[in-house]
């Protein structure tokens, strides 16, 4: 089937995603699950054929990891599913609502996007996600995942798009792509598809972005500090660096860079870093700190290993065991390197102080930003979100990361009784305009009561 028709039948899907109710959306999203838990073993030999051809083909250690869907992975899925379900239903909410004069209402309320088209990396469990949430939305959505999970990504997206319309949903509510080809032939149906969500590299978003003729909302590199004061507690320091950097380092909310200011150095730094050193992460240092170690190392006590780093260059994304370490001197340093050098992801201050905690959660300009917490706390599942479709880094539409409310937008509706411009532009009427509670508002039968 031609690329032209596959989108329309998806758009159809999409106008017919606006009238289902709540109850078949959950039942869809139940169904789904228990598929994915009786169809276990096809999806996890699906997956072992994937990591054996890209084992072969020396892909990458953190990608490869990356790929892996196992029963760990099974149970995140589904208990993000799980979330969605509990959830109320998200379309036809009341936003906003107001008197315009006697018997004229406005209201805002919530509705699905439409047809959204994912691109996403080398993360079947990414499918998944993405598939769930445009269930809940009530979007018809396209998927296109890495070539290399292409065997689990067929798997995952024929099990769900089936279990699915079993449930009631639209036919072709879900449709997947398979080559990077078809990327190119779909980014030029701006009538049919509403919007598309890149997740990968700030080169492979920005390809997408300048030649799409559909509005693209960019998930990209994730560039994330830890920042430690000069008053920082450095046990709480170095617990904090090491989970934002070694507990899952292959994730974009993983941190890449430490940022250290030179009058904690003194008391934590050289413990700090060979905590990291520890557990195995290599150390790119700037000068300062390649000093400060030299002095520490030659007093006999265990060196700590690192290489120097001479260029100016600290928009690194290692996605791995390796992380860059610089001194910084203020907080106001430190902010400005921050965005200077960072993606919009994920910032981490740990200090005492509650003013610099203050500015600093206010003038780094990032997604989300912490005081005193791992930067591993980016997700959707631990915001309470459900699940996400990603991190998004730009400030417009959603941001950080986002869920079930980045995948809706809004109408107004308009409710009357025989109103005319004219009576009002003559003076014959006037004007209230008196906001009304939400839960005064006048649903009547055009908003969900689901």
């Amino acid at each position: 089937m031609k690329m032209q028709e596959r989108l329309e039948l998806a758009a159809r899907a999409a106008t017919a995603m606006l009238s289902t109710d709540a109850a078949i959306k959950n039942a869809a999203l139940e169904r789904i699950s228990h598929a994915l838990e009786s169809d276990r073993a096809s999806i996890f030999d699906a997956n072992l054929k994937d990591i054996e051809t890209a084992r072969a083909e020396g892909l990458a250690a953190p990608l490869l990891k990356r790929l892996a869907f196992n029963e760990k992975k099974l149970a995140e899925v589904r208990s993000g599913i799980s979330d969605l379900i509990a959830m109320p239903n998200p379309v036809g909410r009341v936003l906003e609502a107001r008197l315009l004069d006697e018997g004229l209402e406005l209201r805002r309320i919530s509705c699905p996007i439409g047809l959204i088209a994912m691109i996403f990396e080398s993360r079947p469990d990414a499918l998944v996600q993405m598939a769930s949430l445009g269930v809940k939305s009530g979007n018809a959505i396209v998927l296109k995942g890495g070539s290399e999970a292409r065997e689990s990504n067929a798997a995952l997206a024929n099990l769900i798009a089936n279990a699915g319309e079993e449930a009631g949903l639209p036919q072709h509510w879900l449709t997947l792509l398979e080559t990077r080809e078809e990327i190119g032939e779909l980014l030029k149906y701006d009538q049919f598809v509403d919007l598309v969500i890149p997740r990968g590299s700030k080169e492979f978003v920005a390809r997408i972005k300048a030649t799409s003729r559909i509005p693209v909302l960019g998930h990209s590199d994730g560039v994330c500090h830890v920042y430690v004061h000069e008053d920082a507690d450095p046990a709480m320091a170095t617990s904090i660096v090491l989970d934002s950097k070694t507990q899952y380092p292959a994730t974009c909310n993983a941190a890449e860079v430490l940022l250290v200011n030179a009058q904690f150095a003194a008391r934590g730094l050289v413990s700090l870093l060979r905590a990291l050193s520890a557990a195995g992460v290599v150390l790119d240092v700037c000068p300062r700190t390649a000093e400060i170690l030299r002095g520490a190392n030659n007093q006999g006590a265990p060196a700590v290993p690192c290489t120097l780093k001479t260029d100016d260059d600290w928009s690194v994304e290692y996605l791995d065991f390796r992380m860059a370490v610089k001194f910084v001197d203020s907080l106001d340093e430190a902010i400005a390197h921050i965005n200077r050098y960072g993606s919009g992801h994920t910032d981490s201050i740990v200090c005492e102080s509650r003013e610099v905690a203050r500015r600093f959660l206010n003038e780094v300009d990032s997604s989300s930003v912490y005081h005193n917490a791992s930067t591993r706390f980016a997700d959707g599942y631990r915001y309470g979100l459900g699940a996400e479709v990603g991190i998004a880094t730009g400030k417009l539409h959603a941001r950080g990361p986002m869920g079930l409310q980045g995948l809706l937008t809004y109408k107004w509706l308009l409710e009357g009784q025989g109103h005319i411009v004219d009576d009002y532009a003559t003076g014959k009427k006037h004007f209230i305009h008196k906001d009304l509670p939400l839960n005064d508002a006048l649903a009547g039968d055009l908003v969900s009561e689901d």
